[in-house]
């Protein structure tokens, strides 16, 4: 019998193998969860800023500063009301011309004097304008009276695409558009593409600093994202939103009025479209009938960028809020570098499609998750 002791295998400390595994282990799943974040365009913008701080070191110039606030806060309104439409996996292309003619008729209301010369051949001329002004020109009822006719201007624009879209089925990429077309024309038709001045004062303070930061636009602005958050997240219209952008033939069978809740969506829209013409053209000091007509890009970027998906089904307020935030900084940052524009445009249209490829990928690891 051998009794030759065996030899023992030696004893492999994988501790180190192991260590490094889970540190490799560890990098992609905390890429995956900064990817997923719902703050992660929010990093993203945080740390374009600190690169382009010592670029351009006059970003931080109170100056600049002030002109990056004017432009956020009424593109933020504007843009939560394409959210609504996006969620129920709709667009709306129209909210440019509703900006136009909502403040040609806002204009048209309040102004206090007009000039006969610009306006004589206005089909408005002798009827809703003469030399003394608008409709209500020094009336006390002028100011309350032209915000109002402003936002009703935008809600029966959104009804019209809303009934379109509800009940004759129609796209609403084509919807949108003809509205877009026929009511920007429309706006210069009637303005013979001039501007209305001599609005009232008071409604030029609604776009004006006090303190620096603090604005009419500021308060506008945070009352309209705060009013749309709760609606978005605590109400039974929000859930309804979500269900009509995942299926819409699903949520009518579970009893979802979808066709309502497509109305009311697009007529928020609309209203949105009409409050950021508030603040526009107070900011401007004058009713414009192109007003508008070339910040779509940036409605739509916005909300790709921020994570708003184009498949509907989803999206925030916040979200909104972010890609605004990093939108206005990128616009800005490219000009101050002097930039010809459509190189501008170039960039602009390249980080909404690295936008929609990033969301692609969130939509497939959130699959692979379930």
């Amino acid at each position: 019998m051998n009794t030759t002791p065996k030899k023992k295998k030696p004893v492999v400390d994988d501790t180190q193998h192991q260590g490094s595994g889970d540190s490799l282990a560890v990098q992609p799943n905390l890429g995956k969860r900064i990817l997923m974040s719902e703050y992660f365009v929010l990093y993203l913008t945080i740390l374009y800023i600190i690169v382009l701080t010592p670029i351009i070191p006059r970003l931080w110039h109170p100056m600049n500063i002030q002109n990056i606030l004017s432009n956020l806060w009424p593109l933020l309104v504007v843009a939560i009301g394409q959210t609504f439409v996006l969620i129920i996996a709709g667009i709306d292309l129209s909210q440019t011309s509703v900006m136009a003619m909502s403040s040609v008729v806002g204009a048209v209301v309040m102004t206090r004097s007009v000039d006969p010369i610009l306006f004589t051949k206005s089909p408005l001329w002798g009827v809703f304008l003469s030399e003394q002004g608008g409709l209500l020109s020094n009336s006390i009822f002028a100011l309350p009276v032209g915000i109002v006719v402003m936002l009703l201007v935008g809600l029966f624009i959104g009804f019209l695409n809303g009934f379109s879209v509800a009940y004759f089925r129609m796209p609403p990429f084509i919807v949108t558009l003809v509205s877009m077309m026929l009511f920007s024309a429309m706006a210069i038709f009637l303005t013979k593409s001039e501007n209305i001045r001599h609005l009232p004062e008071a409604y030029l303070e609604i776009s004006k600093n006090q303190f620096f930061v603090v604005s009419g636009s500021l308060i506008i602005a945070i009352f309209v994202m705060v009013l749309a958050h709760i609606l978005l997240s605590r109400t039974l219209f929000g859930k309804r939103l979500y269900a009509v952008g995942i299926n819409a033939t699903a949520s009518q069978i579970s009893g979802v009025p979808a066709r309502r809740t497509t109305i009311t969506a697009y007529m928020l829209s609309g209203m949105c479209a009409s409050i950021a013409a508030i603040l526009y053209s107070s900011r401007l000091e004058m009713g414009r009938p192109t007003l508008g007509s070339t910040i779509f890009i940036d409605i739509v970027g916005a909300n790709i960028i921020g994570g708003i998906s184009l498949a509907g089904g989803k999206g925030k307020v916040t979200w909104t809020l972010f890609g605004v935030f990093f939108f206005i900084i990128l616009a800005n940052s490219l000009n101050m570098l002097n930039l010809s524009f459509y190189i501008i445009d170039m960039v602009k249209g390249s980080v909404i499609l690295v936008a929609a490829l990033l969301d692609v990928a969130r939509n497939r690891i959130s699959r692979e998750q379930m």
